[in-house]
């Protein structure tokens, strides 16, 4: 069978950005690492304890990988200060920050539709 022939509008794209782009998309579009994203941007420097506290239904597992996710793309800079017991701190970098506000415009137009997109699910459902 023959690979489908490349769109039009995707051909001329550099592979590398478009792998980027939809690894990004896919990270992001994970609900944990948004809500980090604006739990840092909200409050600037938190430790894990703080963050985790302000990241509601996130398991400590999920917060930890999310976490390293963001610091190898670097979006975040993790601190670790030597003192007995360990003390980690994490902060967006200038990169992460940026995300935030380019994803921010996602937040604005759902609330700016909410109650249309409510509507059409409701009326969807009422159908089935």
């Amino acid at each position: 069978m023959r690979p489908a022939p490349a769109s039009p509008l995707l051909k001329d794209i550099d592979p590398r950005l478009n792998a980027l782009v939809m690894d990004l998309i896919g990270r992001v579009a994970d609900k944990w690492t948004m809500t980090v994203l604006e739990v840092l941007i909200e409050a600037g420097t938190l430790r894990f304890t703080r963050l985790a506290e302000a990241v509601p239904g996130v398991s400590q597992k999920m917060l930890t990988q999310t976490l390293r996710a963001m610091e190898r793309d670097g979006l975040l800079v993790r601190t670790v200060h030597p003192v007995v017991p360990p003390h980690v701190e994490y902060r967006l970098t200038d990169l992460g920050t940026s995300l935030g506000a380019a994803f921010c415009g996602v937040w604005t137009w759902a609330e700016d539709h909410l109650e249309r997109i409510e509507a059409a699910r409701q009326a969807f459902d009422a159908r089935g």
